[in-house]
């Protein structure tokens, strides 16, 4: 196995897959000749090292594009990261559309074993969910899920509280953002059944909330106001008796995996997520998508430097404007708090070998494959166009998790080179981008991506992976849901009264 590698070959820099010491030599030969390297310094696994002299101001290429220039004379066999690299993006920028051509292929359709709902969508759980209208009956939702537990039956798997600090105090598009996402967790198919549960004076009260629920069945979504009730938990206890023996009766059955919808996220980040994870999430992408299955790309911020790639992979011009309008509008976001667009990496993925936001994003994109995209989702709305769909949300890993959530994705896959127990409202693989970690958190990680610097080839491992989704489509359970957990959160953009 070689200790380094070369991603792109108009790269002027390689990543160590090992660390590299002080006088380590490395070599590197393609058409244009042999490239031999000797390191001038320990370069830690995961970072750069210099290919060739660049003065100040050198482009540094990685994946074949500018990912920062250098902001002082960089000799051959240097260190390349934030002490001498420097971002080349500006604010706001003039796009234009210049389509790439992809070819699209369908293969065989497969199956997993599912619960098909009245309205068509597919679920990978059959939950019991409460779901709380403001943060004030956060702790009593919680009380309410510990004691429905105890009569679970059928294929009913867990009654699960989903508290969160919001629903009063919000104003205009702040409040409507908080409802707007209640409401797509109450619709969500891998709920069986959903209490939602109020207070009874908030601003996102109850009959607020029905007009973003809509049309619901009444045996499946139940409502209670804590206020109206003279034992709260008593009450919504035996609602949820109904939830679980409406939701109970029904039985996982074989379900295309058209019906699929898979969100994909990535946090914590190395200099390996580009690498093994990333583009393994990508090719698993192109699986599904391939057999008519739906996909979704998230965290905006973190498209930046690379979202020419996606525009010109949409579909047709009107989707190439709405994918420069989400890029522009978050843009805008960070400019109306008067707050950096280009901040650098965080200290974890500065740790792992990332310098610089274009070396994050050009990795990071990598999970969309090379699939058309098909669809552009404003923060809250859901799917409605097959294939891959690009979501507004931030890169924060809980509130862009919650948000694929909401769009509809019944599980989401979470690429990681530092390593978190975080979960979301559905099914969170947790994908390792090196073997270090998956072996160290093997109570995190579900699945190790680091074997495609060692041993196994991307077509097989990518293979794998869409088996391994499947069966967690089919009742699997990944590591944070062994370990109990289950997160939400909602994006906050605005004042509190």
């Amino acid at each position: 196995m070689q200790n380094f590698l070369r991603i792109h070959d108009n790269d002027n820099v390689a990543v160590a897959i090992e660390t590299l010491e002080k006088g380590a030599k490395i070599l590197i030969s393609d058409a244009k000749g042999d490239i031999s390297v000797t390191a001038l310094e320990e370069i830690p696994a995961g970072h750069k090292i210099a290919l060739e002299d660049m003065p100040e101001g050198t482009p540094v290429i990685k994946y074949g594009f500018r990912i920062g220039f250098t902001k002082e004379a960089v000799a051959k066999g240097a260190w390349i990261h934030t002490h001498n690299l420097k971002t080349g993006l500006g604010d706001l920028l003039t796009y234009t559309y210049e389509p790439t051509p992809v070819e699209e292929t369908t293969t065989e359709d497969a199956t997993f074993m599912g619960f098909l709902r009245k309205d068509g969508k597919a679920g990978v759980r059959n939950e019991i969910w409460v779901i709380p209208t403001v943060g004030c009956v956060n702790n009593v939702a919680t009380a309410i899920a510990k004691q429905a537990n105890a009569f679970v039956k059928g294929s009913v798997d867990e009654v699960i509280a989903f508290p969160h600090p919001y629903g009063c105090s919000q104003m205009g598009d702040d409040q409507d953002n908080t409802r707007t996402i209640l409401a797509d967790l109450v619709n969500h198919p891998n709920a069986g059944g959903v209490l939602v549960l109020g207070l009874g004076c908030e601003n996102s009260n109850i009959e607020e909330l029905k007009k973003h629920i809509g049309e619901y069945d009444p045996n499946r979504v139940k409502f209670l106001v804590a206020q109206e009730s003279d034992d709260e938990i008593a009450d919504s206890v035996e609602l949820i008796k109904e939830l679980i023996e409406y939701a109970g009766a029904q039985e996982r059955q074989p379900i295309s995996v058209s019906k699929l919808i898979i969100g994909m996220k990535c946090g914590g980040s190395d200099g390996f997520s580009g690498i093994t994870a990333n583009p393994l999430v990508g090719r698993f992408s192109d699986i599904l998508i391939s057999k008519k299955g739906t996909t979704i790309l998230t965290e905006v911020p973190e498209m930046f430097g690379a979202e020419t790639i996606l525009m010109n992979r949409c579909q047709t011009e009107e989707l190439f404007q709405q994918t420069v309008d989400l890029i522009n509008d978050f843009k805008n976001y960070f400019k109306s708090h008067n707050q950096t667009i280009y901040e650098n990496p965080s200290p974890g993925n500065k740790k792992g070998g990332i310098s610089t936001l274009e070396d994050k994003s050009l990795g990071c994109t990598q999970k969309s494959g090379s699939a058309y995209v098909k669809g552009v989702l404003a923060y809250g709305e859901t799917v409605k166009t097959p294939g891959l769909n690009l979501l507004s949300a931030p890169g924060n890993d809980l509130v862009a998790a919650t948000a694929l959530a909401a769009a509809g994705a019944q599980i989401v896959l979470f690429t990681t080179g530092r390593g978190t127990p975080f979960a979301s409202p559905v099914p969170t693989v947790k994908i390792s981008t090196n073997s270090r970690l998956a072996n160290k958190k093997s109570n995190w990680i579900d699945f190790n991506a680091g074997v495609l610097v060692e041993d196994q080839n991307m077509a097989e491992t990518a293979v794998a992976l869409f088996d391994y989704v499947v069966e967690v489509a089919s009742g699997k359970k990944v590591c944070s849901e062994e370990a109990g957990f289950h997160d939400m959160a909602i994006f906050k953009q605005g004042v509190t009264l």
